[in-house]
This record gives C-alpha cells, sequence and structure tokens, in this order.
C-alpha cells in the first residue's frame, strides 16, 4: 500500500480553501496548472511511499502512539507559496504549527519504529498542495493572492493513516484517490 500519514481539515475550512482556489483558476495561465482537489486536500505528516502489508498494523499502533503523545492544538490556512518555481502551489498554515511538526515528527519516528524504510529526514514545512506545474511557470499571481487568505481555525484532534491510490487510466486530470486506512485521535480524545 502506498501510505502517508497525514492532517485533514474539516468540511468548512475545505469550503473556505476551494472558494479560494475558484478565485486563482480565474486568473491568466490557470489551466497550466493541475489543480488538486477536494479529497486530496491535506497536511502531509510523513510520506511513507509503498510499505507492506505486514508492516501496516504496527505502523497504525505506533501512529497511535505519536498520536496519544500530542494534545489537540488550533490550525488554520494562510497564505501560501511555490515549490519549485512554479511546479507546486501550496497554502500553509497559521497557529500552533509547531505542534503540527512536532506530530509530523512523531509520525516519521512510528515509521522507523515500525521497520518502514524512511529517507533522510527533512525538517517539516507545512503546506497543503492546490496545484502542480509540469512545466516553470511564473506563479508570483496567485502566490500573491494566496498571500492574503486566512481561514478561520479549527482544532486538529486527529493524525490519519491515508492510502493513496495513483491514477492509472492515463485520462487527462485524474487525480488519486484516497481512502483513510487509520484514525488517531489526538492526546487520547475520543
Amino acid at each position: 500500500m502506498r501510505l502517508f500519514a497525514a492532517v485533514l481539515p474539516p468540511e468548512h475550512v475545505v469550503q473556505e480553501l476551494a472558494a479560494e482556489v475558484a478565485e486563482l483558476r480565474r486568473l491568466p495561465g490557470a489551466e497550466r496548472l493541475r489543480w488538486t482537489h477536494r479529497p486530496g486536500w491535506h497536511f502531509t505528516l510523513a510520506f511513507y511511499g509503498e510499505v507492506a502489508d505486514d508492516l501496516v498494523p504496527e505502523l497504525s499502533e505506533r501512529l497511535g502512539g505519536a498520536a496519544r503523545r500530542t494534545a489537540p492544538f488550533e490550525l488554520a490556512l494562510s497564505g501560501g507559496g511555490q515549490f519549485g518555481h512554479g511546479r507546486a502551489l501550496w497554502t500553509g498554515a497559521a497557529g500552533d504549527v509547531e505542534a503540527l511538526r512536532l506530530l509530523a515528527d512523531r509520525a516519521e519516528a512510528a515509521a522507523r519504529k515500525a521497520g518502514v524504510p524512511m529517507g533522510e529526514h527533512r525538517r517539516y514545512k507545512a503546506h497543503l498542495t492546490v496545484a502542480r506545474g509540469r512545466d516553470s511557470l511564473d506563479v508570483r499571481p496567485y502566490t500573491e493572492l494566496l498571500h492574503g487568505f486566512a481561514g478561520r481555525p479549527w482544532t486538529v484532534d486527529e493524525l490519519v493513516l491515508v492510502r493513496s491510490d495513483l491514477p492509472r487510466s492515463g485520462v487527462p486530470g485524474e487525480q488519486p484517490r484516497y481512502e483513510a486506512v487509520a484514525r488517531r485521535p489526538l492526546g487520547g480524545v475520543g
């Protein structure tokens, strides 16, 4: 299974982001970007790649421990930026970003302890990808619009282990499919 750990924003936050993305998609050149869709909007905490089926129960259990050691915290979508000269356009996070970073570190450590091969550790950068580009694109108009974006805060109260199935049809615009494999409450809530 191709897996990652994530924080999923609630529906009211997704609706706010959808309105912002609709504005971005009206900008000139927007058709050159591949826009992500609502089911795929998440903050990836740790990407695990292909995980052997026999490691998934241990990974899920260890993620539960990481979640229990993390108290619920406030987060909001805020601002935005780009990676790779227009190859990825994203919105960021405001609120207790340090708690999000700590949860990301714990999700990575849980995978290592469960025997999931992980690459080199990188400092976590909170972002939710809204679009990708195939070639370099001047996304300054997009980042300028995103700069002023500020969503309403919500309480992050769970860590989600997500399975992602990449498109296989070859149909342009087809999106990956995401499925929650396990939901682990933060701080032992729920």
